[in-house]
């Protein structure tokens, strides 16, 4: 077990995220008569993400995604490959800019003014990580089988001490700037990717959601609760969006825009799982690609152990629910959310 001031450290600065409650849409308000989004013979869902994917490679300060087989995408290959029907969607950032996830400010936390405008943190040059100048990068990312890209910002860097939300005071014409610059690196790139977003340690206010209607996405990926009790009418509290549905998808924004919350990680319990889909909801499990960079740890970092208990918890659910289960993208369950096929 990892001792208390090691559990402090975790994943992408979740703790200093907290969006503001976006109420829920008329149409599948996240309920359990909502469940017109589960196709023919299925009860519930399953759905897997993983955060932070960009070309850095074992030669940097962190391994996250560069290595392609050598690294942890072939951990996800691996495991996927023991689990034939399970899918993952990879969030990959377009241009990477943290050198470091851990905040040093110095004497600059002390300056009002400069506090809330420096980086309090190593950033690489803006292009370094750029993933239309990784070719080999995109083409392994392009060939994996069950598994499908969004985007997940543009840097991952702001400036002021929460380093890691992309997304803060920003208007929405701004919000739409930095989305859209992402987009024209995908482009570029010539990585295939679908319309949904999971935004930077998890936080999305209101401009940003009003950017990404105007944008046109289908889904986003915000809110983050690995602690509240599950149950029917259960709502996210902790990371990113307040108020939503804690294990139903539901619709946000002004336009046709499919929140889905996520409620797994390392830490949570097997039981967590089976109350999830007994309840007909989305296990939505996360991982991130990288374990530690320096000092900083993610609790859900994609290493052996993670993955051995994610073998171990796959297996259990299949033999509890059989094919009533859907194993699915978070792009499948938004579009029949939507009123697709």
């Amino acid at each position: 077990m990892r001792d208390r001031a090691t559990q402090t450290r975790q994943c992408e600065c979740e703790t200093m995220a907290a969006s503001q409650p976006v109420g829920p849409r008329d149409r599948g308000v996240g309920s359990p008569g909502a469940l017109h989004w589960l196709p023919a013979g299925k009860t519930a869902a399953v759905c897997f993400s993983v955060d932070d994917i960009h070309p850095a490679t074992s030669q940097d300060s962190y391994e996250a995604g560069g290595d392609l087989a050598a690294g942890g995408l072939g951990r996800l290959s691996r495991l996927q490959m023991r689990h034939p029907y399970l899918k993952a969607t990879l969030c990959v950032t377009p241009d990477w800019r943290l050198n470091s996830l851990v905040p040093r400010a110095g004497l600059l936390r002390h300056l009002p003014w400069v506090r809330r405008r420096a980086h309090w943190t190593r950033l690489r040059p803006s292009g370094h990580f750029r993933i239309d100048r990784y070719p080999e990068f995109v083409s392994y990312l392009n060939s994996l089988e069950r598994c499908e890209i969004v985007l997940h910002g543009l840097s991952h860097a702001h400036a002021g001490p929460q380093i890691a939300v992309e997304f803060q005071d920003e208007s929405e014409q701004e919000c739409i700037g930095i989305v859209q610059r992402g987009l024209d690196i995908f482009h570029a790139a010539r990585i295939r990717f679908v319309p949904g977003f999971v935004p930077p340690a998890w936080n999305a206010p209101p401009a940003l959601i009003a950017a990404l209607d105007r944008l046109e996405f289908q889904f986003l990926a915000s809110a983050r609760d690995v602690l509240t009790p599950v149950s029917p009418h259960a709502v996210a509290n902790m990371s990113g969006l307040k108020a939503v549905s804690l294990i139903y998808p539901q619709m946000v924004g002004t336009h046709e825009l499919v929140h889905l919350s996520c409620n797994f990680q390392a830490t949570s319990s097997a039981d967590r799982a089976l109350q999830i889909l007994s309840l007909g909801g989305v296990l939505h499990v996360k991982a991130h690609i990288f374990k530690s960079a320096g000092n900083y740890l993610m609790l859900d970092g994609l290493d052996e152990l993670y993955c051995n208990y994610l073998d171990l918890l796959f297996t259990q659910l299949h033999r509890s629910f059989g094919s009533r289960l859907w194993w699915a993208h978070l792009s499948e369950v938004a579009t029949r959310m939507r009123g697709g096929v």
